[in-house]
């Protein structure tokens, strides 16, 4: 009998608090700091007296590079890619099959949906009609060169952008490169 009178207290208790309970209105925070983040902007904080205005952390020194990033020597401009077209390809010339098995692994995933498998221009978005104007590598007027197509690669061209974030390192973009060569070199059998 007492353990009813005991269940039965503990139930009128939890029914009148959940009666006064107001969904509007918040409930009590335990710890406020957690629920009500402060927003800080970036580089931006107390004045800690080490660096100048009140910043958090300096900007990198210009000219730094990150570390096993090399920059590339041309600038995307008509002048940097006509200094490119003389540029060739660093990669060994003893590995050149591996190279371009390679290129057209890389080509079929990332080129060939536009540029089509054979090069040719008529890609599966080109034959949908959802990108216009692809080249062929075998037009005579684009006289493309393994460096150019590189720049190309690199930097973009016309609406094409660029693919330089797709690929893992240069190497692998300079095997799409070569690639690109063999194809035009198919085409213009």
């Amino acid at each position: 009998m007492k353990q009813l009178g005991k269940i039965s207290v503990v139930l009128v208790l939890v029914l009148f608090a959940a009666s006064c309970a107001d969904k509007n209105s918040p409930n009590y925070q335990f710890m406020p700091n957690m629920y009500e983040p402060v927003g800080y902007e970036t580089y931006q904080g107390v004045d800690n007296g080490l660096f100048p205005d009140g910043t958090e952390a300096l900007l990198p020194v210009e000219g730094t590079i990150s570390r096993g990033y090399m920059p590339y020597e041309f600038e995307n401009t008509p002048e940097g890619k006509e200094l490119a077209r003389l540029n060739t390809s660093p990669l060994d010339s003893l590995n050149q099959e591996e190279n371009l098995v390679k290129g057209a692994e890389l080509y079929a995933i990332y080129c060939a949906v536009c540029h089509g498998p054979k090069g040719d221009g008529q890609g599966n978005l080109v034959k949908r009609e959802k990108i216009l104007g692809v080249p062929s590598y075998d037009d005579a007027a684009r006289n493309i060169t393994v460096g150019t197509t590189y720049h190309t690669i690199y930097y973009g061209l016309n609406s094409m952008g660029s693919y330089a974030s797709q690929f893992a390192n240069e190497k692998e973009m300079w095997q799409v490169s070569e690639y690109v060569m063999k194809l035009k070199e198919d085409l213009t059998k």
